[in-house]
């Protein structure tokens, strides 16, 4: 049982060679294939926390945190690579785009090392370095220069402002719809990627809708119980 719990930290550790090969895609300015590995990623992400849970990870082997084995590896996936991309993707003037990268990792860092990013209720509190997402969408969008540096400026502005963002699988407010639009919204990103990021129009308006669902979800405010 120790090994097995040990492969579920193997495991996790396996989203630090995908970003290794999300990053060579880059460097190749291969942005579908990069997408695929940081997708393949979010997937092993998504995976391995429930896994750890059911295995006694935690307590079967409490010399190594799983705790910071995810940061570690949710940094590179999440934050390090898409700021890589945002440097040479030519979404913005050379001095721009090195300018956003380095906010970026500044900000996503000092997100990853707040030991409150997560409320009572499982939200996250600000925005959750998810550059990965904001990549995502500045590149299949192509905004102009000016639209592409703003919305760097506004997310890393978001990091430091309490508001809620949804986890999808440990909120439980409109969990089910939550768990099956972000479904809907996996199988859209694949078609897009699959497309080299130029997708059929409604597969982008799809994308956009959805993603202004999960930014509500958390502005929403919850009815207060009465006694």
């Amino acid at each position: 049982m120790r090994a097995l719990a040990f492969s579920i930290h193997v495991l996790t550790a396996c989203g630090a060679a995908l970003a290794l090969l999300a990053l060579l895609a880059a460097t190749r300015s291969d942005w579908p294939l990069m997408f695929f590995w940081l997708g393949v990623a979010l997937v092993v992400d998504a995976l391995d926390g429930p896994l750890a849970r059911a295995l006694n990870v935690k307590e079967r082997l409490p010399r190594w945190s799983g705790d910071t084995l995810d940061l570690v590896v949710d940094y590179t996936t999440y934050v390090f690579v898409p700021a890589y991309a945002v440097a040479v993707a030519g979404l913005m003037p050379l001095g721009w785009a090195i300018t956003a990268a380095a906010i970026i990792t500044i900000t996503g860092t000092l997100y990853f090392a707040d030991r409150d990013m997560k409320t009572e209720d499982n939200f996250f509190r600000g925005f959750p370095a998810v550059w990965n997402l904001v990549v995502f969408y500045l590149l299949l969008l192509r905004p102009a220069p000016a639209i592409a540096g703003a919305a760097v400026l506004l997310f890393a502005a978001l990091t430091f402002v309490p508001f809620k963002f949804v986890h999808p699988f440990r909120v439980r407010r409109w969990r089910g719809v939550t768990v099956a639009l972000l479904t809907l919204w996996a199988v859209l990103a694949g078609a897009a990627v699959r497309q080299q990021l130029a997708p059929d129009p409604w597969i982008t308006v799809g994308l956009c809708a959805l993603a202004l669902y999960f930014v509500a979800v958390g502005l929403v405010p919850i009815p207060k119980r009465r006694d």
